[in-house]
């Protein structure tokens, strides 16, 4: 689906037919802005004007929106009150006054820009005020939204008449119900609705609108919604008829935009043939748009290419789009997997013939009530054999009513099968796709049972390297024990060895109390035993310091080792004085 120009000069009024909005644009529009509307431009290099500044030219800038005044209203009054101020004045100030107003109302709102400020490219295209009106303003205000689009996903701000797409998704898509029809037969039909107030969040309208989206039943699309509208009170959609349903390229200015009506033929109420769209783009260029050319301008003159198919019905389209692209589409969760793309096929079938129904239904009807006209006229029998032509009509309606009604039962019972069928592969998809579950199931069984195991071995694992740390511990807590056993066992020797000194002292202690004894009977002074026995004592220490000291000093230095003279002899025994 797509907005056509048929929607644009349909909704809005505005002229599809005529000059394409195109020309000389500047790097600067100081100069047209000084000379046509005669206010200052602060930047040399800017295109757009401020919109306050231009309403205040006007007389306007008080102009507000009162609480409880509808837009239609709003701009009703503005206006009034513009054409006021605009009826005090003549000549060249009028003209100035009249080209202000333009600007406001076309940079602001058929080619509106991002922000407050207005544009104002197309302002060579006002220096003549009698050629305004043969300019294309419809068809440029659909390309300059087409080329806005692009970037409204990921800017805050964007750009285009937005009320377009508004008005365009309350006819085609009524069951959204965002829009309420206040004002029967008014045209435009922009003129006609007003959209609904929603109080939720932001957010929370956004995913019911995708919801709705998603789900909205095909049938429910309104692809021809303009059938018996009055067409004798739009003039202007007499003048643009040339140029609907057509391919042709979209102007506005410098910006080329291609309408490829063969790609979505159903919004002509055309059955859609089975279509590849080659994308040779360059990595620069933005997909689907293009800059002026020669052979654009050529092909807006020829009133584009008329878009007709060749297609008796849609069930070609619908098998072709669901062996491509059923896999990808129905893999969300409102749907049921379908690789094969045989229930989208069958659904897409189902809806084309739903859709010719309800169509051949109207025809039928349509029909009917002609006939019963036809017979009101003819007022009988009589009347029948007063005017044949009138009874040959009357045949005519009849055979065709019945020729209908065949056919509609004839879908009937088409829709009947189709619906069998796909309830059917329905069934047979979801035990198709419960019997591939059963080997993955299988698969994530086993595919558990080797978590499982690889969690007990990263357990033992860790066990193994707990119990590692604690062999290496237990390796260094030997190796100390080992050095303290071996310093135990020095301190051992070292307590024998004072040990054993101390039993020789012990012994020597008992010699000398024996030989205080002896000699007291014998007549030998204790105290020369005493001396002998301390002077022998005496002088193994001093054996033993000398013994250390000549360890410790180095050769040749003069604390080396040194000949002590021998003890005395002790006397012998019986040559001692007698007491």
């Amino acid at each position: 689906m797509v907005p056509t120009l048929e929607d644009v000069v349909r909704i809005t009024g505005l002229r599809v037919d005529g000059q394409a909005v195109t020309g000389t644009t500047y790097t600067s529009y100081q100069e047209p802005v000084e000379r046509l509307l005669g206010l200052e431009v602060r930047g040399e290099r800017s295109s757009l004007v401020q919109r306050t500044v231009l309403q205040e030219s006007l007389g306007v800038v008080s102009a507000r929106r009162q609480m409880g005044e509808g837009q239609a209203e709003h701009m009703e009054q503005m206006t009034d009150d513009v054409r006021v101020a605009m009826a005090e004045e003549e000549g060249e100030a009028a003209d100035r006054d009249l080209r202000r107003f333009l600007t406001l109302m076309i940079g602001k709102m058929i080619l509106g820009t991002k922000g407050d400020p207005v544009g104002c490219r197309f302002l060579p295209l006002l220096e003549d005020l009698s050629s305004v009106g043969n300019y294309a303003w419809g068809a440029a205000l659909l390309a300059h939204l087409f080329d806005s689009l692009g970037t409204s996903s990921r800017e805050i701000g964007v750009a285009g008449f937005f009320p377009l797409l508004q008005v365009w998704a309350y006819y085609h898509l009524p069951s959204l119900g965002r829009g309420v029809a206040r004002r029967r037969g008014a045209v435009p039909l922009l003129q006609r609705w007003r959209f609904c107030c929603d109080e939720r969040s932001l957010r929370r309208q956004v995913t019911l609108i995708h919801d709705a989206l998603d789900t909205v039943p095909f049938g429910h699309v309104q692809w021809t919604p303009y059938i018996g509208e009055d067409d004798a009170t739009q003039p202007w959609v007499e003048q643009g008829r040339p140029y609907f349903g057509r391919d042709i390229w979209l102007h506005c200015f410098n910006t080329m935009i291609p309408l490829h009506h063969r790609l979505v033929a159903r919004t002509l109420g055309l059955h859609q043939a089975v279509v590849e769209f080659p994308t040779r783009q360059r990595s620069w260029e933005r997909p689907g748009r293009s800059f002026r050319g020669i052979h654009q301008l050529d092909d807006w003159e020829r009133r584009g290419k008329e878009v007709v198919s060749e297609a008796a019905s849609d069930e070609d389209y619908f098998r072709a789009y669901a062996r491509k692209y059923g896999a990808q589409v129905y893999k969300g969760s409102r749907r049921s997997l379908d690789p094969e793309g045989r229930i989208s096929s069958l659904e897409g079938i189902l809806h084309s013939t739903i859709q010719q129904r309800d169509d051949l239904q109207a025809v039928v009807d349509q029909l009917r009530a002609e006939l019963d006209r036809a017979q009101q006229m003819v007022g009988g029998a009589s009347s029948s054999r007063e005017d044949p032509g009138r009874s040959v009509l009357e045949g005519q309606l009849a055979s065709a009513a019945a020729r209908a009604e065949d056919a509609l039962a004839q879908l009937r019972e088409q829709e009947q099968e189709l619906r069998t069928a796909l309830a059917r592969t329905t069934t047979l998809e979801a035990e198709m796709a419960e019997l591939r579950l059963r080997p993955e199931a299988a698969e994530v069984a086993r595919w558990r049972q080797e978590a499982e195991a690889a969690a007990r071995w990263q357990q033992e694992a860790a066990e193994a390297t707990r119990w590692r740390q604690e062999a290496e511990e237990a390796a260094r807590l030997c190796a100390e024990a080992g050095d303290l056993c071996t310093q135990l066992g020095e301190e051992r020797h070292r307590s024998d060895m004072l040990r054993s000194e101390m039993r020789g002292l012990e012994r020597a202690l008992a010699l000398v109390g024996r030989s205080r004894s002896v000699t007291s009977r014998s007549g030998i002074p204790s105290g020369s035993v005493g001396h002998y026995l301390m002077g022998s004592s005496g002088r193994r220490r001093n054996e033993e310091e000398e013994r250390r000291r000549c360890e410790r000093a180095p050769e040749g230095s003069e604390t080396g080792p040194r000949v002590m003279a021998p003890p005395s002899p002790r006397p012998p025994e019986g040559t001692g004085e007698s007491g």
